[in-house]
Order: C-alpha cells, then structure tokens, then sequence
C-alpha cells in the first residue's frame, strides 16, 4: 500500500483487514479525534514502524463531552489532518459516522472502573471516561489491532484504557507514547488551536508548574509540595481546575515518595480547558 487511504465504510475496512490478518500481517491503530498535531503524527509514525499497517481513526465522540460547547467548539479538520499524515505509506485514516460507531445492536456491557474514573478528570468531567470506554470498546472491535497507541498525555485516560483493555479481554497490546511539546514545552493539544499567542504564553504555567513539583520532590512531602506548587501556579493567569500528586498504578493521592508518581493538572486559560502531567 503505497500512500494512505481514506475509508468510511465500517464493512471497507474490516475487508481489508481481515485479508492482511489472514496473511499474518501485524495491524497498529491510533484512535483519534481528528485536530492532528505532530504529537498525534508521532504517535502514527511509531505504530507505522512497529506494524505491516496502521489505522488511525477519527470521530469527535459527543458521549465523552460533558460540556455541548465544548463539543460544538472541539476543532474538526480532515483535509488538514490528511495533509499530515500524507507522507504514511502503510496506512488507513478511517473516518465512521456515529451510527457505525455506536449501532442499535451492540455487544458493549458499561462496567465499574472504580477510583479510575472518581478522582481528577472523571471527578470535575463527569462521564467522560464512560464515553471514552464505550468508544475505544467499539472501535477495538471493529479494527481489532495488534497494537493501540495513545499518548501519556491523556495519563488517566491510558490507566482507563489499560483496565477496559483487560477487563473485555481484548488481545491488545496498549503502547504507551511520550508527550511531544512545543519547544516552549507547551504540550500539544488540538485544543491550542482555540489559544491566542497571549494565551499560549499564559498556558506555560502548566508546564512550569509540573517542574517545579519534579524539581522540589525531594525538598517536601507530597502533601507539602503540592501547597507549594499552587502558589507557584498561582502566581500565573490561568483558573486551575486540579492540580494532584497520585500513584502511577492506583491514581490514589501519594502520600509519600515510596512507589512511582505522577502530577496532573487542569486549568483554564480562557475559556480552553487545557491538561497535562509530568511523571514524578
């Protein structure tokens, strides 16, 4: 396959890939939703050399936004995202609509994700991990990859994909991909789109922020740390949401420096709601 292809049709895709699993040919897959930045190319470059083909999807997923304008105002640009991803030799951009995404006859079973989706995003975005399991169950069913790649910067996401991956059984290898930044060390997000340069200068807070908390891991206890850091943060622009020192495994709050640790934040600049993490 020498260039990419452009794919709508549930029963297209599933035809092309039942024939190249059936010739033993590895399949990659990087769901997305769309607003493609080299972060999200990153990740299809990696899944591109690590598999015989790689699928990347995209379709903003209205069940895991709890806020209409947000959904409205997410960014939605396919000719830009397939100029991206033009230089991808061995792949397939699949774009469904909703009704292939979620049909009447469904075999998905919704299942208790525990703390995972009670603390920091799933306790301020209510639903949302609901709609990212439902989506991600759908769209491995009808890829069925070898492996999926998604980016740590949607950490807790990761953690929620890991337990849904387990706990339907799939045959998944989940790869975990490194935050790709500006060279501001702003982390790339489709939703810098919406930020004015101003804002994109306001927004570095997030990333300051999540230093200083690394920088300062030996001086403080958790606890200790994460009061300084808010004024640290504070002394910025941007309206924080969260800002949490958890366990790499559980998300449960780290009260000591005894087992791995991530900070996650999420703050406001404007009126984009922006996150990101660092690992401690």
């Amino acid at each position: 396959m020498s260039t990419i292809q452009l794919i709508h049709k549930k029963e297209e895709l599933k035809s092309i890939l039942s024939a190249l699993k059936s010739a033993g040919k590895s399949i990659g897959f990087v769901p997305t939703m769309g607003a493609l930045h080299e972060g999200h190319k990153a990740l299809v470059v990696k899944a591109s050399r690590e598999n015989d083909l790689v699928v990347v999807s995209i379709f903003v997923n209205p069940t895991q936004f709890n806020n209409k304008e947000d959904l409205a105002l997410y960014p939605r640009t396919l000719d830009a995202d397939l100029e991206l991803l033009k230089t991808i030799e061995n792949g397939i951009v699949f774009v469904p609509d909703a009704a292939t995404i979620y049909p009447e006859k469904t075999s998905f079973k919704p299942f208790d994700l525990g703390i995972l989706d009670k603390v920091m995003e799933g306790k301020h975005r209510p639903g949302h991990f609901d709609g990212v399991v439902h989506v991600v169950h759908n769209l491995f069913e009808i890829v069925e990859p070898t492996k999926a790649y998604f980016g740590q910067k949607d950490f807790q996401q990761l953690a929620v994909i890991r337990k849904m991956n387990a706990h339907y059984g799939f045959p998944i290898e989940i790869i975990a991909c490194e935050t790709l930044r500006e060279e501001s060390g702003l982390a790339m997000s489709s939703r810098n789109m919406r930020l004015s340069e101003q804002e994109k200068k306001d927004a570095l807070i997030l990333f300051e922020t999540l230093q200083f908390v690394k920088e300062n891991r030996s001086n403080y206890p958790p606890n200790e740390l994460i009061v300084k850091a808010l004024e640290f943060f504070n002394s910025g622009n941007l309206i924080l949401e969260y800002l949490d020192i958890v366990e790499v495994e559980s998300l449960e709050n780290t009260m000591s420096w005894n087992n791995s640790s991530v900070c996650c934040i999420a703050a406001y600049c404007g009126t984009v709601r922006l996150i990101d993490n660092l690992l401690l």
